[in-house]
């Protein structure tokens, strides 16, 4: 069978044959024909449950792109894992009333826990925990709707995890974290004054943290800011983890390397003392009725 096309109409010359036709061949010999020149790309999500274990993940997310984020832990490692369809996302005692979240939960400053699988193209998560209530708490602060602090845009800000403006905030006590040359792991004690710290601010109304971290003049410029992030990273995962002090109760923290030294970096004692984590607890002046 063969078909004639004109542009004024539609003329079908059907070929002489011995045999009758079904009119379905005829509907069919009218689809276009197969073309060869498309080419159809893409790969189906893999699944963990078939990749080989990785390690188990525990930090808060410091950073998050496209189906990557960022994952930092309590001793400042970094760890970039990917996530998929398949991948479970859910709360602890299941928030909202349901264990199963969207990706758009995954948002910055969350604390996590996330099981991993060995990718071809890296670390992917198997499951990602969120802590009961984490979520709840910084969709609230996101949205401008936790009542506690929405009367004050200074301190509402603060909670987003935006620095602002120093000035606006009264100082209402310091203390300092100090390590060994090249650390940044607590010790004991100073675990124990984190906690103290910690339970101090929840009793001043409105209270927030600011913790920043410092080096001695030993090592180069990009060592120092590194170790000093990292220090100011192991204190405010022990602030969450340990003493559990609200993420969204901290200010952005920073690591200012050999900036604002203690003491001279010419003895031994002022290294020591420049080796530290300042924890400030701060409250914005436009609430401090003490200010």
């Amino acid at each position: 069978m063969r078909a004639m096309f004109k542009k004024t109409g539609m003329i079908a010359l059907l070929a002489a044959s011995t045999m009758p036709m079904a009119s379905s061949l005829y509907a069919q010999d009218q689809q276009p024909a197969p073309r060869s020149d498309i080419t159809v790309t893409g790969e189906q999500a893999p699944d963990p449950s078939k990749l080989p274990a990785g390690p188990e993940v525990k930090g808060f997310i410091s950073a998050r792109t496209g189906n990557k984020m960022q994952v930092t832990g309590a001793d400042g490692t970094k760890q970039i894992i990917s996530f998929n369809e398949n991948t479970p996302i859910k709360a602890s005692k299941g928030l909202f009333g349901s264990n199963k979240l969207s990706p758009g939960s995954l948002m910055n400053g969350l604390p996590v826990t996330v099981k991993t699988v060995q990718a071809p193209d890296g670390l992917l998560a198997a499951q990602i925990t969120l802590r009961n209530g984490d979520l709840k708490t910084a969709n609230m602060i996101h949205n401008g709707t936790d009542q506690r602090f929405t009367a004050n845009e200074a301190a509402t800000e603060a909670l987003r995890g935006r620095m602002g403006d120093i000035d606006k905030y009264n100082i209402k006590s310091t203390m300092n974290v100090h390590f060994d040359t090249g650390k940044a792991v607590l010790s004991a004690e100073d675990k124990n004054q984190l906690c103290q710290t910690a339970t101090q601010a929840e009793g001043t109304e409105n209270a927030l943290i600011l913790v920043v971290g410092y080096t001695d003049s030993t090592g180069s410029d990009d060592t120092n800011q590194a170790l000093s992030e990292k220090r100011a990273s192991s204190v405010i995962h022990y602030l969450q983890q340990a003493c559990h002090w609200k993420p969204y109760r901290m200010l952005t923290p920073s690591g200012m390397a050999t900036a604002d030294p203690a003491a001279s970096n010419d003895t031994p004692e002022g290294k020591a003392q420049n080796r530290r984590v300042s924890v400030n607890i701060l409250v914005s002046k436009a609430v401090d009725v003490n200010g």
